[in-house]
């Protein structure tokens, strides 16, 4: 009887060569997770197979119904609601943990790599087109808003969509603030110019949102998330402000890891590359260019009263 080959042998790799995502998740040891969280942000097996899809696998997935467009939230830091953090020199990065520019405060927590793969109306990849991410860190706090976190802007940046329409970030795994179920916002735009040249147009703004049992075992077992522990036990994704109409069915994100180690996640979505959408996904507090929201920013703790997106 032959003997399962060894799945950091490049042999094996080879033999599973272009079987998709929940394959090549599901088979990584911790050590080869390790080297992906640990390393320059890189996201390939050995061998040449890419973690989140070969080009023969991408020509294959269905398309989906286009993503839903979602409120920015009052703190994106687009130009929308105060400071306009895409124009500035050094936001287009692979690795948002740090901040950039005046200060190198990196963000803790347990580490997250995701990849967003950005699809046309007709499921072809939306190439050279440009995302910008944002989220909150493990306190629950956004970066250039939240008390504590002014004056940073790490968990902030924007990458260009490559052959297959994949971006992809090094992080780590956002809070669960009092009132919303944790998530990252995005933004796409037709290319990288549009989005750092501060006028846009925005072609989607939408969220990724995560698993219960991923999110609920990361705050159970990583330190600096037990205020999270509560805000989880206090929303669920029907009563979510944003993902509560359908359940994130098109914005849920396939993550596989450990809380040891570090996550990765995949999600995929479809878009309009003509539409053209208002900055703050229609829902900046005080409208287009308005002032920075005032009372409670965002927070982990369970005593906030602040309800944001």
């Amino acid at each position: 009887m032959t003997s399962r080959p060894d799945p950091d042998n490049e042999a094996y790799v080879r033999e599973v060569h272009d079987k998709g995502l929940a394959f090549d998740l599901g088979t990584m040891s911790r050590r080869r997770m390790l080297t992906v969280l640990g390393g320059t942000g890189a996201v390939a097996l050995a061998g040449g197979a890419a973690l989140f899809g070969s080009g023969a696998e991408a020509a294959t997935i269905s398309c989906a119904e286009e993503v839903e467009s979602e409120t920015a939230g009052p703190f994106p830091a687009d130009g929308s609601n105060g400071i306009d953090v895409r124009t500035v020199a050094g936001v287009v990065r692979q690795d948002i943990r740090s901040s950039f520019g005046g200060s190198t405060t990196q963000a803790k927590g347990v580490p997250l790599v995701f990849s967003l793969v950005v699809r046309d109306l007709e499921c072809k990849p939306l190439v050279d087109a440009a995302v910008y991410v944002w989220h909150c860190d493990r306190e629950g706090r956004y970066s250039l808003y939240s008390a504590g976190a002014t004056e940073e802007n790490y968990l902030r940046g924007i990458q260009v969509t490559d052959r297959f329409g994949r971006v992809t970030f090094t992080s780590i795994f956002p809070a669960c603030y009092t009132g919303r179920w944790p998530h990252i916002h995005f933004e796409v735009y037709s290319s990288l110019a549009d989005a750092t040249g501060g006028a846009g147009p925005i072609r989607k703004t939408s969220q990724i949102a995560f698993p219960e049992t991923v999110a609920d075992r990361i705050y159970a077992e990583a330190p600096g998330y037990e205020q999270s522990v509560t805000n989880m036990e206090r929303i669920t994704l029907a009563t979510d402000m944003v993902f509560g109409d359908d359940l994130a069915a098109r914005e849920m994100a396939t993550i596989v890891g450990d809380p040891r180690v570090g996550y990765v996640a995949l999600l995929t979505i479809t878009v309009d590359p003509t539409a053209v959408e208002e900055p703050g996904g229609g829902m900046p507090p005080g409208g287009p260019g308005g002032p920075r929201p005032s009372g409670p920013p965002p927070t982990a703790s369970p005593s906030a009263t602040a309800t944001s997106a």
